[in-house]
């Protein structure tokens, strides 16, 4: 359901936990109950952030909170609702228990899916746009007791204060659907938490928890604080364009280096070294030889390592579905691999001798031609069980993870601790790093950046690990002096 990448309206006009008669979702009663207070704009005197009582506060912050916007494809176009309709659409009362939402929630919520709706094509902005937008929603809603529309600065930055260390009921440890499927109908799923924060490799299959760690601890890379500041700027722009509110306030925010650091070292290219890479996918040859089915986990691994693809551009979405005919010869008999990739932008990708190659034996084992006819649509990953293209980026995640969990295994067994060790921690994108790191060794830069889809050169110099070595090696000999 998570991977269905379009947003349901989530109604709310009643406290059990099942969907409406309109395909709408209803908040469950008992998950997150709010007591009767009054929002910001009616706040007891000497209580400017509304009527929250400590009491109410610390329960919400103890409590995990029900998920408010769901990403599938039932979604209707929010502009369409007529004002008879709207009402009921864009009603939250029964998100907040026995207790009244705030003022302007109802607002929020309508405004908060026509800001979204406008994603809609794109999953992977989609869904990053929804998860800040339903943080902001929860913190303001369940602990501040106010409404988004109104926030000024000094919110803002109480925001972001919370997603610095969030409370814990409001954390964990893996990603799963927001909404789950109980006798037909979807319900929000108990499991679901605002934040999450990875397991370490090594920690017990389903425990969730971390070894040693009393509750789990979420602390925001810059990364995740730079994109939380640039969606709420664009949330706000959004509102200030449709004259609900007077000013941006995120942007009113002078000293955004308090929460953000300036990082002049250039970052490490995270991926494998070439001999975890031989084990890797010796190990899937491997599994293919005992298990035809396999064939299908070494193609996948050949094209993330060999064409650098990213995860998002082997399955079908709502941009596009790979197919067989995505390869393609031109005049000159050189064949190219076209793909819709990052902010659904189309690239063409060279196809070495050794990838065709990949793709001939990968075609023969099922039954195919050994090249793609001109317009073939044939899936480029199909489903060992059902019809249709893989449609999922965790299938294929589980996939190459399983993958790496075996080479792993052989290379402890062979007595390489360390090696095994540091591809423990690999994951599925490294396989991407991994090949344009090799390649821009030997292919000129700009080559290689056409092909990775880098928007500049700066991004694809970040593989070159010639300038550190060379300055590693300049650096190891200066003396000290006469010590």
């Amino acid at each position: 359901m998570a991977d269905e990448m379009l947003i349901t309206m989530v109604t709310a006009s009643s406290a059990s936990p099942v969907a409406s008669a309109g395909g709408g979702l209803i908040a469950e009663k008992n998950a997150c109950p709010m007591p009767s207070t009054r929002s910001r704009s009616t706040a007891a005197p000497g209580n400017p952030k509304g009527s929250q009582s400590i009491d109410a506060k610390s329960d919400a912050l103890g409590r995990a909170p029900v998920p408010i916007l769901d990403v599938n494809s039932a979604m209707e176009n929010p502009y369409r609702h007529s004002a008879s309709v709207a009402a009921e659409a864009f009603d939250v009362s029964g998100f907040f228990g026995d207790g009244p939402p705030p003022n302007g929630a109802s607002r929020d919520y309508e405004y908060a899916l026509k800001f979204l709706y406008t994603y809609v094509g794109s999953s992977a902005t989609l869904n990053a746009y929804r998860r800040e937008l339903e943080r902001l929603l929860q913190w303001a809603w369940r602990i501040e007791r106010v409404a988004v529309i109104g926030l000024a600065r000094e919110d803002i930055e109480n925001f972001v204060r919370f997603t610095l260390n969030p409370p814990a009921a409001w954390v964990g440890t893996k990603n799963v659907a927001r909404f789950v499927r109980r006798d037909g109908e979807a319900v929000p799923n108990p499991e679901w938490r605002a934040f999450v924060i990875s397991k370490r490799k090594g920690t017990a299959a389903g425990s969730g928890a971390h070894p040693n760690d009393a509750a789990p601890v979420y602390t925001p890379s810059q990364a995740s604080l730079r994109a939380t500041f640039s969606v709420l700027s664009s949330f706000f722009d959004f509102l200030t364009e449709e004259k609900l509110v007077d000013y941006n306030p995120v942007s009113m925010i002078r000293q955004k280096s308090k929460f953000l650091r300036t990082d002049h070292n250039t970052a490490l290219v995270r991926r494998i070294t070439n001999l975890q890479w031989d084990y890797v996918i010796e190990t899937a040859r491997q599994a293919a030889d005992a298990d035809p089915a396999h064939e299908r986990t070494v193609f996948i691994m050949n094209c993330l390592y060999g064409m650098y693809l990213r995860i998002s551009e082997l399955v079908a979405d709502e941009r596009s579905t790979p197919v067989m005919g995505d390869f393609r010869r031109d005049q000159d008999g050189h064949w190219w691999f076209h793909v819709t990739g990052k902010g659904n932008k189309d690239r063409t990708i060279v196809v070495s001798d050794a990838m065709l190659a990949a793709l001939r034996h990968y075609r023969s084992t099922l039954g195919l031609s050994p090249l793609p006819a001109i317009g073939e649509t044939i899936p480029l990953l199909t489903k060992n069980k059902g019809q249709g293209p893989i449609t999922s980026t965790r299938q294929v995640r589980r996939i190459v993870q399983d993958c790496f969990d075996r080479a792993y295994a052989r290379m402890k067994a062979d007595g390489m601790e360390d090696d095994a060790q540091d591809l423990r921690a690999a994951t599925v994108h490294w396989l991407r790093h991994t090949g344009i790191s090799e390649d821009v060794k030997i292919r000129p830069r700009e080559h290689v950046r056409d092909d990775a889809g880098h928007a500049t050169m700066a991004t694809t110099d970040r593989y070159i690990e010639s300038d550190r070595r060379e300055r590693h090696l300049s650096g190891r000999k200066k003396p000290l002096g006469d010590l």
